[in-house]
């Protein structure tokens, strides 16, 4: 910048300059102000000293009423007078726009409170403000306090303190804006206990003097525009609380980008300049979504699925969508549930402690490339889950943890507050701004990032008061039950307003226990999700498939109890992150036997999972027999697959998948009897089990015949429906796939021999630790 002499021009004379250290433009380090002059050593300010004490010092909480262009009384008469508080500044000058006049302010505080009297203006005039550091550089700029139409309205805050704001998301955070012709960015956040917030970032050589924020009501709303902030610019939010002196710069709760991790700051973004390309999509995402259509669901970590090959780095978001989405498609996935994706500071958690709720994670993109990969899968036919964290938040000192010097997002007490396995806070759900903040969230990702459904995790943790506590460590709801009445509550609520809100989107539930009603209507005194993962199933049959073959004959009920259960809510059958995780073992290492039979035994439960009635959902790896547990710093073992035996187990994987998209008997009757019957579930000896899966038209028909030990059967006598001829439409030990080649060649025609409750039958080749999936080509009349 030009070096000038500062001498004064116009109508008033400054004082002598302070020797503050720097300009706002400049990297320095603020320092301390120094101690305030005697009044009697400075001219008179046209505000009240108290006003100047409390902005010079920092606990001024409503800076418009002090700062800016204000018309008072001065000397008796009326007038205009700015004023300005620039700490790091030498000298100010205030230039009126129209004629490029400038006036010098007067420095009425040492501090760097400046003001400047317009004796013959009745009005306010646009202006700038050229600021000079004590070497005499000069720089111009808007001053923020000149802008003084508001942002939020005063029916925004009304709803945001009834806990209804739910689009608070348009308001709160940091958006450009354009006010009386300048652009900026405006910044709004919620702490009611705060005595200043201001914003913090490189614009201001991160000084919480310069840009205090406006309290905007008792209800804790803060906002300040602060004009020519450009994309990508860092920032925080300055917190200082009115109690115990506590001061602390936060991230912002509703920021939209995150600088990358180990950094906390948060980074201006503007999300509404991305042109989606899915129209079709959304159009038809209520049909494709529906309880009678295909659901397979691959999940995925982004960080640990592939990673660049020349640094080991994370792929982009845009590079992940041209890689996984080919894959997923190829293997016949209808979904990609992604691992949180929100903003999250420490790797290990997976994502699960979020810090951001309004903000892709910056490891992998921008917001834009983001929607970039949402917006290619749904070009390609492939839905998009997010799992999604309520439940619980981090610690971390940039976070929701004590916002604003209280217990603001979570409860004070650690009975209600903490979940002590975890280390984690738990929300207040019965506070209203709480609930508002994560039912907009959920509603954002839906609405601005065209997310198909959510995955909320740790359900359970939710719904019980006890949950993971001793006696002691939890208190009673108002009726003296464990029961968490507002939990429940904000679930009902979110669930509704999702499904009215994003027309198509589906809610599925991770909950472990026996809570009635989860998948029913809310209407009908349900919670209100789509769908639940089935744990109970997942963890029985893992239990069962672990076991040598030999011993499984005293655990049929292991395979077989599932059907008692499976069609009181909608459930999706997961073989998730979870189970492949460290001690745990990989899905292929979990099996018994030598490395043919851990194959086999592999192939037999996938197929048994298809054919059960519930949507499907697998974790990466697991596709191609991963041996190793999973873990988020390292990716797949994508050179296994230069071996026989993967490349083998993909292709089933491939063509199972393939066989579940084209088969309605499948999926069109997933939650009730009418899609399901037991052919045999009693040979516990054999340790086989037989049933058959029907389609809305009950002719369309698949039976399934499932052989856990690894003898083979010749001519095993299995009841049919139809007198039909039926062909192998898959079978888990077909040589292409690894396995031993016992098969039943040419196929097998039903004989009018009443059998297991069937009116026809048929002797069958069953496949030693194989599946055999039978379908009748046709009927004989």
């Amino acid at each position: 910048m030009s070096k000038k002499s500062i001498e004064p021009t116009t109508e008033q004379s400054a004082e002598p300059a302070a020797t503050e250290p720097t300009t706002d433009a400049s990297p320095a380090a603020p320092q301390e102000a120094p101690a305030p002059a005697a009044k009697s050593a400075v001219p008179e300010p046209s505000a009240a000293w108290s006003d100047v004490d409390a902005i010079v010092g920092g606990y001024h909480g409503k800076p418009y009423d002090v700062l800016g262009p204000h018309v008072t009384t001065v000397k008796g008469k009326e007038a205009l007078v700015v004023r300005a508080f620039r700490p790091l500044d030498d000298a100010v000058f205030v230039v009126e726009t129209a004629t490029g006049k400038r006036t010098a302010m007067t420095r009425i505080h040492p501090a760097g409170f400046f003001e400047a009297v317009f004796a013959r203006r009745k009005a306010p005039f646009a202006y700038r403000l050229i600021v000079a550091d004590p070497a005499g550089n000069e720089y111009e700029l808007e001053d923020p306090y000149r802008f003084t139409e508001f942002f939020l309205t005063e029916f925004d805050i009304y709803l945001h303190g009834e806990g209804n704001f739910y689009d608070v998301y348009e308001k709160l955070g940091a958006h450009f804006r354009t006010v009386d012709g300048v652009e900026g960015v405006n910044f709004a956040t919620w702490a009611p206990n705060a005595e200043r917030v201001s914003v913090i970032g490189e614009f201001n050589a991160w000084d919480d003097r310069v840009h205090a924020m406006q309290r905007r009501s008792e209800s804790g709303i803060w906002e300040v525009f602060i004009p020519n902030l450009v994309e990508g610019t860092h920032y925080k939010l300055a917190v200082k609380s009115r109690f115990l002196g506590y001061k602390v710069d936060k991230s912002d709760p509703f920021g939209f980008f995150a600088e990358v991790r180990p950094t906390t700051d948060s980074r201006i973004w503007n999300i509404d300049k991305y042109t989606w390309n899915d129209a079709e999509w959304m159009e038809q995402r209520p049909q494709r979504q529906a309880l009678d259509k295909p659901m397979s669901v691959y999940e995925v970590h982004p960080g640990s699925w592939k990673r660049s090959p020349e640094d080991n780095g994370f792929l982009s978001y845009r590079d992940l969508a041209h890689q996984l989405v080919d894959y997923a498609k190829e293997l016949g996935y209808t979904h990609i549930e992604l691992l949180p994706i929100t903003e999250h500071p420490f790797d290990g958690s997976w994502g699960y402690q979020v810090t951001g709720y309004f903000a892709p994670t910056s490891r992998f993109g921008t917001p834009d490339d983001f929607m970039y990969f949402v917006d290619y899968c749904h070009q390609h036919g492939i839905g998009v889950l997010l799992d999604w964290v309520p439940a619980h938040f981090p610690r971390d000192a940039h976070g929701l943890g004590f916002f604003d010097g209280t217990h603001l997002y979570e409860h004070a007490d650690p009975r209600q507050g903490e979940h002590r396995d975890w280390g984690t806070k738990i929300f207040n759900f019965g506070r209203n701004e709480v609930r508002n903040f994560l039912i907009s969230s959920a509603l954002f990702w839906c609405k601005k990032y065209h997310i198909d459904g959510l995955r909320v995790d740790a359900v359970a943790s939710m719904l019980y008061l006890d949950y993971s506590r001793q006696p002691g460590e939890w208190i009673p709801n108002r009726y003296g039950g464990r029961e968490n009445l507002d939990a429940i509550d904000f679930i009902r609520r979110f669930n509704d307003l999702v499904h009215e809100q994003a027309p198509g989107a589906i809610t599925v539930a991770e909950e472990s226990t026996s809570w009635p009603m989860v998948t029913r209507p809310t209407y009908m005194g349900g919670l209100g999700f789509d769908y639940k993962w089935n744990m109970g199933w997942m963890h029985d049959i893992l239990s069962y498939m672990a076991k040598d073959p030999i011993y499984r004959r005293y655990h049929q009920n292991e395979i077989t109890f599932s059907l008692m259960y499976a069609f009181s809510e909608n459930f999706i059958l997961p073989f998730s992150h979870d189970e492949v995780v460290h001690l745990k073992r990989s899905m292929l290492d979990k099996m018994p036997g030598d490395v043919w039979q851990k194959y086999a035994n592999l192939r037999t439960l996938y197929t048994y999972m298809y054919g059960h009635p519930g949507k499907k959902l697998l974790f990466m790896g697991g596709e191609f027999g991963q041996w190793t547990e999973w873990s988020e710093a390292r990716s797949l073992d994508w050179h296994l697959l230069q071996w026989e035996d993967h490349q083998q187990m993909l292709q089933f994987s491939r063509e199972l998948g393939q066989l579940y998209h084209a088969e309605p008997a499948l999926y069109q009757v997933d939650s009730n009897w009418e899609g399901f019957q037991w052919i045999d579930f009693a040979d516990a000896d054999s340790s086989i089990i037989s049933f058959i899966r029907r389609a809305k038209d009950p002719a369309d028909h698949l039976v399934f015949i499932c052989n856990f030990t690894p003898v083979p059967h010749s001519g095993y006598r299995v009841g049919l429906p139809m007198n039909a001829f039926y062909v192998e439409a898959l079978n888990s030990d077909w040589t292409q796939y690894g396995g031993s080649g016992v098969d039943n060649k040419g196929g097998i025609m039903a004989e009018a021999l009443p059998w297991q409750s069937c009116p026809f039958s048929a002797p069958v080749n069953i496949p030693p630790l194989g599946a055999v999936v039978l379908k009748p080509r046709w009927v004989e009349e």
